[in-house]
């Protein structure tokens, strides 16, 4: 136990030498490279100005073979459903819903016709992704098949799509806050029952986080504050939620 603490105080006086040099690779979904990357690592390179930053777009499943590989250090990803080599520490909670073209007929009557939503085209990110295989499960419990499906890996091609009426597509309403705004894009619940998404950050469960890679968690957590309202969660401790427009 002795050598075990003092190799960790070595780590830590090394860390403290190379104050704001060293490297971070992170792992990260297209998603989280457009919409929440841009503001946490703007912070944090000016904390840690020489500090090499290395990003790879992965999914999550990716993200884990990534990490067993020792490619990135971090996976800002969704929670898996396996992975007991890894620590998820949370960040936060969102949920899918059907975006739709303003001139869609449920956004003018303001509801989904439940009947109607095997009937729709829709237009989905990357089949191969985590979030796909939950959308699948999720109709398949409703009884459901999605059976005209376009798959695009662009989450700004499906949206232009949607505008176009070409569609609807299932997407977290906080990736399309600008389109909410200029009224273009509308969304609308999946149902009753919610798809809800956890968002975190994966390491490995053995290894402890430097100061640089704690830094960018914090960082993280302040930038879902800044996108959105946070609301307190049922968990025993108090997590930040994307609130569903």
């Amino acid at each position: 136990k002795i050598l075990i603490e003092m190799s960790g105080a070595r780590d830590a006086l090394r860390e403290l030498g190379k104050w704001g040099r060293g490297r971070l690779r992170l792992g990260a979904s297209t998603t989280a490279c457009q919409y929440l990357l841009p503001t946490v690592l703007r912070e944090f390179q000016h904390n840690y100005p020489q500090c090499l930053i290395a990003i790879e777009p992965c999914d999550t499943a990716d993200a884990l073979e990534l990490l067993r590989a020792n490619r990135i250090d971090l996976a800002l990803a969704l929670e898996p459903k396996a992975g007991a080599e890894f620590d998820f520490r949370f960040l936060f909670i969102d949920e899918l819903e059907f975006l739709l073209a303003r001139a869609h007929p449920w956004a003018a009557a303001g509801r989904v016709v439940r009947e109607e939503i095997p009937r729709q085209n829709y237009i989905l990110y990357n089949k191969a992704s985590y979030t796909f295989g939950l959308v699948e499960d999720y109709f398949r419990d409703e009884d459901m098949v999605l059976n005209t499906v376009i798959e695009l890996g662009s989450m700004e091609a499906i949206k232009e799509l949607v505008k176009l009426g070409l569609g609807v597509s299932i997407l977290a309403p906080w990736v399309s806050q600008a389109e909410f705004q200029q009224g273009t894009l509308v969304s609308l619940p999946l149902g009753r029952r919610k798809l809800r998404r956890r968002w975190g950050i994966l390491h490995w469960r053995s290894r402890r986080l430097s100061l640089t890679e704690e830094t960018f968690v914090t960082l993280c957590r302040k930038a879902i504050g800044d996108l959105a309202p946070v609301e307190a969660t049922p968990e025993a401790t108090p997590m930040p939620v994307v609130p569903v427009v």
